[in-house]
């Protein structure tokens, strides 16, 4: 595996692959890597000939500033992972490198809807913070393939839209979400959870695996009821929002038949920290 620091090198690597018609496939990353992560390594591997991964915690994209100081950086053992996983080019930028003239004065994106619903309420300019970074990576990188987590079930719906508003030529390619043995979806923030927070968390699947295997004989407010009941009881736990939504645009659905594919979506604050799931109800 080979470490960039500076887009310039970075470049000058990848034109010499470009010359060769090798496709790349680019995973984006906060670092905190976790078998997730390395699945989307595989894909790219899989699909493309060279597979790049960036680890850049994203200032812009974070509403509190504690969060972001909070937010786990262990790179030596990411460059381990990334090793193991066969990943080829790691590009591992400082702030400058991304944001040559600051983080004041950056573009504005047009994602419609997307920017104001589920997380973009909750969490105002996030999903613009999201954009300005990939938007900027993708300039760097230029991949053929662009591989992301299902978990972010949003944010690939935001990127997909950045993609078409930009006119760039790279393919998103959505992952399946991996999950540990108890269901909970890996994320970089569930090393942040207490012992007992770990084990309530579980709950988030579980709750939403109820409304799949329910969703074609129960009404979804009854659903959504009696899972956010649930999840109210659990003293660690408070939900933000548990919503069903059309799979291609994020517009609110109220049954199973609204739209071709279904997805229920979740966010709960457990402790202290935020986590999000979703399951396509009719996959």
């Amino acid at each position: 595996m080979i470490l960039f620091k500076k887009i310039t090198d970075l470049n000058k690597w990848l034109n010499t692959a470009r010359k060769n018609r090798q496709a790349i496939g680019f995973v984006p990353t906060m670092g905190a890597l976790h078998h997730g992560h390395m699945s989307l390594i595989q894909q790219a591997n899989t699909h493309t000939q060279i597979s790049v991964c960036s680890i850049f915690v994203n200032p812009t994209q974070f509403n509190e500033r504690a969060d972001y100081d909070q937010y786990p950086k262990p790179v030596e053992a990411d460059i381990e992972k990334l090793y193991s996983a066969n990943c080829q080019v790691l590009f591992l930028p400082d702030e400058h490198e991304i944001y040559p003239n600051g983080k004041t004065g950056l573009k504005n994106y047009d994602i419609g809807q997307l920017e104001n619903i589920l997380e973009g309420k909750s969490r105002p300019g996030h999903f613009q913070g999201v954009c300005q970074v990939v938007d900027r990576l993708l300039d760097i990188v230029d991949p053929d393939s662009l591989f992301m987590g299902q978990k972010d079930f949003q944010q690939t719906q935001v990127v997909k839209r950045l993609i078409e508003v930009t006119g760039k030529k790279t393919i998103l390619k959505v992952c399946p979400i991996i999950r540990e043995a108890d269901g909970l979806a890996m994320s970089s923030r569930n090393v942040r959870l207490s012992e007992q927070e770990r084990k309530d968390a579980a709950q988030i699947y579980a709750g939403l695996n109820y409304i799949k295997e329910n969703c074609n004989n129960i009404s979804f407010d009854e659903l959504k009821n009696t899972v956010l009941n649930d999840w109210k009881a659990i003293p660690t736990f408070k939900p933000d929002y548990l919503e069903f939504c059309d799979v291609a645009n994020l517009k609110p659905v109220n049954n199973i038949k609204d739209a071709e594919q279904v997805v229920v979506l979740a966010a709960i604050i457990v402790g202290n920290v935020r986590l999000i799931d979703n399951v396509i109800l009719n996959q």
